[in-house]
């Protein structure tokens, strides 16, 4: 057991992609966690398939490394806005902060708002340079930009005395100067050890828990994950669990099996105590925000509110034609069970059951939080359909209609500024600042409706040529903004069921721009294609030749068909309308209108106007 000053809490806070996973892999590597020929993936932390793909940090971990005698408990969080709500709960567990920078962007929006969330809580930073081993590095302008930060967030004058750490976590070593190579990381762990303070809290009181963070194991459910606060906890003692933002909670327990973290892995110990990081299962019904404590002594320790959702989708069973073709679970009982499932371990997450059986409605934090649960449930084999993703809108004290805002960031290059300003100006976004960057491109700031971002990302990276880059930030709320044009593309939408020849395809290419090839089975009523004039169009992309015995001169030329254009799921969820569907399988991505039958659809059309 270690005693209370050999421990050291640290969260690793960054913008996304600034090095943050793969510098705990460079620690836990440094303090020997691995024996020598383990083979090691990179970024570990990062288990999650969606995570190593994306390459971003979803759900915070946590692992703990051993030197010099000391424990570090380290905590990865996400560096992603929408999962603003991870952020701000796991930081409740740290003493201190490590802030990893990239050597070349310096800091950026997102460094801005991990920041905040620190400073607020008055955790001492640890700031550390990452990526100095790339060719156009610039460490030390990237220090300067960090003060200014420093300056411009007006914190107190202590951070300014913050060390700074200059590494590589790819190469694996970490250095307080710069232009001094080392081999190991030791610089970043003396300076985690000197300057972030061990964890307050008094051994002999009764104790308290804050659970922050919770896991979920299909053996023993759900896993309750929190910092000591005070006092010593023992396997087999009785406590109670109460809730500071709800006071009906008063439930009798007993602690059953603890474990503390120790590498990647958690060992189970008889008793902890104040200041140690420890995971509890078999208390039912744990939830993030809880506070287990001593019976003698019941005091819920407060806990901040989880950020809300701004978005919302209604998930729903497929019954396309094609239903059931590719999927393992595809019943309104599997996909209910498995969003339910979902809220174990995501906070930022609603799901409320709507008036039909095979509907939920899931709100998040976001476009990039919902399409990774959907992802997610894709990859496991789940079969659904959702809907076009609406943003959630809140009346104010005075009965007005606010609606939530982003702050955006845009890096791009002088040439294609007049166009960002203009899509984002007929988005209702304004522009707040201009500025020239320091890596010679120019900053735009924007304040924008978050449903002004639905449908640009794609649009932004045509605009810019792939060039730009763009990162949005929750801002609050703010009076409704007024309607925002609509796409203008019109659906091409198939008028009978089949397989898609070159003949039919072709006559349909000229309405338009298309989404699948020749040889693809469709059926009535799926969009095949976008018209550029915004209208509806029915298609018959199953259309053969018709077959005779004399031949025309010259009406024979080969068929040129353009090549499709496949869009990802993003790119569906912005391209989608309220009156379609986003069918949802583990092989396929298909997009098709609510009403499949032509009559039927057109009909429908006439009530409503």
């Amino acid at each position: 057991m270690y005693t209370q000053e050999k421990i050291r809490n640290v969260a690793i806070v960054a913008h996304v992609d600034h090095g943050k996973t793969t510098l705990v892999d460079g620690l836990l590597k440094s303090s020997g966690i691995f024996r020598d020929n383990q083979v090691v993936q990179d970024r570990v932390m990062d288990s999650n398939t969606i995570e190593r793909e994306r390459g971003i940090t979803i759900l915070s971990k946590n692992t703990a490394l051993e030197y010099k005698g000391y424990k570090i408990n380290v905590i990865d969080t996400p560096g992603h806005a929408d999962f603003g709500g991870e952020v701000e709960r796991v930081l409740k567990m740290a003493n201190g902060v490590v802030l990893v920078v990239d050597a070349f962007e310096g800091p950026m929006p997102q460094t801005k708002f991990v920041l905040r969330k620190a400073f607020d809580l008055k955790l001492p930073v640890v700031v550390c340079v990452n990526k100095i081993d790339r060719p156009d590095a610039r460490p030390q302008e990237v220090v300067d930009e960090v003060l200014e930060l420093f300056l411009q967030m007006d914190v107190g004058d202590q951070y300014f005395n913050s060390p700074f750490i200059f590494a590589s976590a790819k190469e694996g070593y970490a250095t307080t100067d710069w232009k001094n190579v080392k081999d190991d990381m030791q610089d970043i762990f003396d300076a985690i050890i000197a300057h972030i303070p061990a964890p307050s809290g008094d051994e002999n009181a009764p104790f308290q828990l804050l659970i922050s963070t919770t896991d979920y194991s299909e053996y023993v459910g759900r896993i309750g994950i929190g910092k000591i606060e005070r006092g010593v906890i023992q396997l087999g003692q009785d406590a109670v669990m109460v809730n500071y933002n709800n006071p009906d909670l008063n439930k009798k327990i007993k602690i059953t099996n603890m474990f503390e973290f120790d590498g990647l892995s958690r060992v189970p110990v008889e008793k902890s105590s104040v200041g140690n990081i420890v995971a509890v299962t078999g208390v039912e019904g744990i939830n993030i925000g809880d506070t287990l404590c001593d019976s003698s002594s019941i005091e819920a320790l407060p806990f901040l509110k989880i950020s809300e959702p701004t978005m919302a989708m209604t998930f729903s069973v497929n019954d396309s034609p094609f239903a059931g073709k590719d999927g393992e679970y595809v019943t309104s009982r599997q996909v209910r069970a498995r969003l339910f499932r979902e809220l174990q371990t995501d906070v930022s997450l609603r799901v409320e059951e709507t008036d039909s059986t095979d509907a939920f409605r899931v709100s998040g934090r976001g476009e990039l939080h919902l399409s990774v649960l959907i992802e997610n449930m894709r990859r496991e084999g789940y079969e659904f359909q959702v809907s076009k993703p609406e943003v959630l809108y809140k009346k104010d004290e005075n009965g007005k209609f606010v609606e939530p805002m982003e702050q955006v960031t845009i890096d791009v290059d002088q040439e294609f500024v007049g166009n960002v300003m203009e899509k984002l100006g007929q988005r209702k976004g304004e522009l707040i600042d201009m500025h020239p960057s320091s890596s010679g491109t120019m900053r735009l700031l924007f304040s924008i409706p978050a449903r002004g971002l639905i449908g640009y990302r794609q649009e932004f990276l045509t605009d810019t040529k792939g060039n730009g880059i763009m990162n949005a930030l929750f801002d609050g709320y703010a009076p409704y903004k007024g309607d925002i044009p609509k796409r203008r593309l019109g659906s091409l939408i198939c008028s009978e069921s089949g397989e898609s020849s070159a003949y039919g395809l072709h006559s349909a290419q000229e309405r338009g721009v298309l989404f699948i090839q020749a040889g693809v089975e469709v059926y009535e009523g799926m969009v095949v294609g976008a018209n550029p004039k915004g209208l509806d169009i029915e298609v018959n992309v199953c259309r053969k030749k018709q077959q005779t015995n004399i031949r025309a001169a010259g009406s024979d030329e080969a068929i040129r068909l353009s090549p499709p254009s496949i869009m990802s799921l993003e790119q569906l969820m912005e391209f989608v309308e309220s009156d379609e569907l986003i069918e949802i399988t583990p092989k396929h991505l298909r997009l098709r209108k609510r009403i499949l039958d032509t009559n039927l659809r057109y009909k429908s059309k006439k009530h409503q106007h």
